[in-house]
């Protein structure tokens, strides 16, 4: 009977702990013209990162309609750097967008969490 409780307590921590790091949340973010016309972008992340395995991987910049306009890659995961904020600079957007949606992938639930909308300052 002990060895019963010991292997659903067991099973009972494996699932709590794999439910602890959800979708990865966009908390913050801004948009910037350079004097080039392109755009930086940068997005405050905030993911429970629990290593290699569940990790916050990337942010997109989207348009209005939904279209992509340009990714930034996270290489790593930032376990104790949380939340953490990264940049993606040389974006170029099209004049005639005006609102643009940053959001966050992660590694398990892929997309789903809080994005960010931003009015473009020209």
């Amino acid at each position: 009977m002990a060895l019963i409780r010991w292997a659903f307590s067991l099973f009972a921590l494996a699932c709590a702990t794999g439910a602890q790091a959800g979708e990865a949340d966009v908390i913050a973010a801004t948009a910037t013209q350079d004097m080039r016309g392109t755009w930086t972008v940068s997005a405050t992340i905030l993911h429970a990162d629990t290593g290699w395995e569940h990790y916050a991987d990337r942010f997109d910049v989207l348009d209005e309609e939904g279209n992509l306009l340009g990714s930034r890659t996270l290489f790593h995961p930032h376990v104790d750097e949380q939340p953490f904020t990264r940049s993606l600079s040389a974006l170029a957007i099209p004049d005639e967008v005006t609102v643009i949606t940053v959001r966050a992938h992660d590694s398990v639930h892929e997309l789903g969490g809080a994005t960010v909308e931003i009015t473009l300052e020209r």
